[in-house]
């Protein structure tokens, strides 16, 4: 199927029950804010007026309208996962029949860790919307990922915990097509600060004492620092062509990306401050372009594959 096909009949179908499943989650949801709104008035005027009676009677409606929110946001949970199931898993075959999505899993913690990409370890990780299938000869994945750590510092009031965002966006997997015995990382420069010391301490096996690489290129040295424990090997990966491509793939981006190369995959961050992939609650799904920014993300997602030349087989790799 082409990328521009249309989606079925069978899907539509399932829009329109979506769409009246949103209408209704939507009027009840809108009654139960006004119920929370209009308790917390209520029970701010008794309160202030003295009348306790109708003060109580405020917190009543309050807690009421809580509850109700609550049973409804297991409702709007099972919607989301309906759209997700049902339309995005459709609309992603009109990419590539092979893609297929799991909104509950996503790219494992320790994955994330291992990948080298970051010089923090996550105190508070989540990842959806894994994506996986074949784009020719390469099996390919990418989910979203949120992670973040945790600074505690001890002030005149006590201990406080500050949370700092380590990584929001898409992280994309795929075989890399030649044999990798080292650990190769291309950082942005952006947000390169520190990445040496934490590949220093988390890679072993260095061919000298210093893991930066220094490359030919000084278009691609304005733009990434590159680490590895082989040299030679960081070079045979980085090929001029290869630098070229990570370059263009890179210019295609809103914000920089990274990539490391370990145990024969090549795994890129993409930074991104959307969600993806989720159904809106106060938005008609029957919107001309509903799906245009999910495509766009997973198309330009999968075109990594051509970018990077994956298909190539090299040194006997199948």
């Amino acid at each position: 199927m082409t990328a521009s096909a249309p989606l079925d009949p069978a899907t539509m179908e399932v829009l329109n029950v979506l769409e009246a499943t949103r209408i209704a989650l939507r009027k009840k949801m809108m009654i139960h804010i006004v119920i929370c709104c209009a308790g917390a008035m209520i029970a701010v005027l008794g309160f202030m007026s003295t009348l306790i009676p109708i003060g109580i009677i405020g917190i009543i409606c309050l807690i009421t309208g809580f509850v109700l929110m609550s049973i409804s946001s297991t409702a709007v949970d099972q919607y989301r996962l309906d759209f997700k199931q049902k339309v995005i898993a459709q609309a992603l075959h009109t990419i590539d029949d092979s893609l297929e999505i799991d909104p509950k899993r996503g790219l494992a913690e320790n994955e994330f860790i291992k990948s080298l990409l970051f010089n923090r370890r996550p105190d508070k990780y989540r990842s959806e919307d894994l994506v996986e299938g074949n784009g020719g000869k390469t099996k390919l994945s990418f989910s979203e990922v949120q992670a973040h750590y945790k600074e505690v510092t001890n002030t005149k009031r006590g201990r406080q915990e500050t949370w700092h965002e380590i990584f929001s966006g898409v992280i994309f997997q795929a075989d890399f097509n030649k044999h990798l015995k080292g650990t190769t990382v291309v950082q942005s420069r952006v947000f390169g600060s520190g990445i040496s010391d934490w590949f220093m301490n988390n890679v072993q096996l260095f061919s000298g004492d210093d893991s930066r690489v220094k490359l030919e290129s000084p278009e691609f040295e304005k733009t990434f620092i590159t680490h590895s424990s082989d040299q030679i090997e960081a070079r045979y990966i980085l090929t001029p062509l290869m630098m070229e491509s990570i370059s263009t793939l890179n210019d295609r981006c809103k914000y920089s990306i990274s990539l490391s190369f370990i145990g024969n995959m090549v795994t890129i961050a993409f930074p991104q401050s959307k969600n993806y992939f989720e159904a809106p609650l106060f938005k008609s799904l029957m919107t001309d372009g509903l799906l245009k920014e999910d495509l766009e993300l997973v198309r330009h997602i999968y075109q990594v594959i051509e970018t990077l030349n994956l298909n190539t087989r090299i040194w006997g790799k199948d």
